[in-house]
């Protein structure tokens, strides 16, 4: 096993999605804070805020290590309850401005279970997942089909497997809803090998951008409304919600005693809930639930 190769790789990841990103927003630049974790570790986030497309965008890198795995590490794992662990990753959520721009996130991570005399247990996980407020379907088929190709080198039951265990995932169980329009999930990565299973963790992060990026590009001078932004904020509770609630990383991160600012950087700057409110009936509003917050089969639509 070689972290430090998977160390170097994440760290560019890093630098290559934040200059993106920025130079995407106009020039807008990253504010950094190093931190070390006293347990042991640390990280690098990075966060830019009130930038003329992202209202805020967060880019967390960290490599932590501990005496014990948390219970969140565990839970489909409890053999491996109680050994030392490192876990290294970037994890980043991307809230834009305008109401039209899909919320997204994404995440590549390694974990290793360790034990004096004998072999490290250790996974790849990750993947990305776009959160639409008005969404469009060539948006949505754009994005799929960059997590399809992204996958297709490692076998054709790979994108349907991990674009189904995101739809799974990113549900929001006390809503009986979906977060998103999905994409990939995936998580105790290692029956490839070590280095196919490397590979597979870059080729997920290194397809982020072309995921993303000309999903901003179409809808970042749509012009909109204080109703729209109004949504906006709404949905975003829906985020929040599952963040807090259900989401992995934020749990290990808290149960691991985390740096708090970095592991809640993936919330949106502004939020709102409105009690029992409910979209007018045929509206944009109630098209995003009714028609694209359901788990679909988006390619075999788009191309039959």
């Amino acid at each position: 096993m070689q972290i430090g190769t998977v160390k170097t790789y994440l760290l560019d990841l890093q630098d290559r999605i934040c200059k993106a990103l920025a130079d995407e927003d106009g020039g807008q630049a990253f504010a950094e804070d190093l931190w070390q974790r006293a347990e042991g570790g640390g990280g690098r986030t990075r966060v830019l805020s009130e930038g003329d497309v992202f209202e805020q965008a967060g880019v967390n890198f960290s490599h932590v290590h501990g005496a014990a795995l948390p219970a969140s590490a565990t839970a489909a794992r409890p053999e491996l309850a109680g050994r030392g662990f490192q876990a290294l990753g970037v994890s980043l959520v991307i809230h834009p401005r305008n109401p039209h721009v899909p919320t997204s996130h994404c995440n590549v991570r390694l974990f290793s279970a360790e034990k004096p005399g004998t072999e490290p247990v250790w996974w790849f996980g990750g993947g990305y997942d776009l959160t639409p407020f008005y969404p469009h379907r060539e948006d949505v088929v754009h994005w799929h089909r960059t997590a399809r190709d992204a996958c297709a080198p490692f076998g054709e039951d790979v994108y349907p497997r991990y674009k189904r265990w995101c739809d799974e995932y990113f549900h929001i169980r006390h809503r009986g809803e979906a977060r998103g329009v999905g994409g990939l999930f995936f998580d105790d990565l290692n029956e490839w090998g070590f280095e196919r299973c490397f590979e597979f963790m870059r080729a997920v992060g290194d397809s982020y951008l072309d995921a993303y990026l000309p999903v901003v590009r179409r809808r970042r001078a749509d012009a909109w409304d204080d109703r729209q932004r109004a949504f906006q904020l709404y949905r975003r509770g829906r985020y929040v919600e599952f963040n807090l609630v259900y989401d992995r990383g934020t749990l290990f991160g808290l149960q691991s005693g985390g740096r708090t600012e970095s592991i809640l950087m993936s919330l949106p700057p502004l939020v709102s809930w409105r009690y029992n409110w409910q979209p007018e009936p045929g509206s944009p509003e109630a098209r995003l639930t009714e028609e694209f917050l359901q788990a679909r089969d988006w390619l075999a639509e788009a191309d039959g």
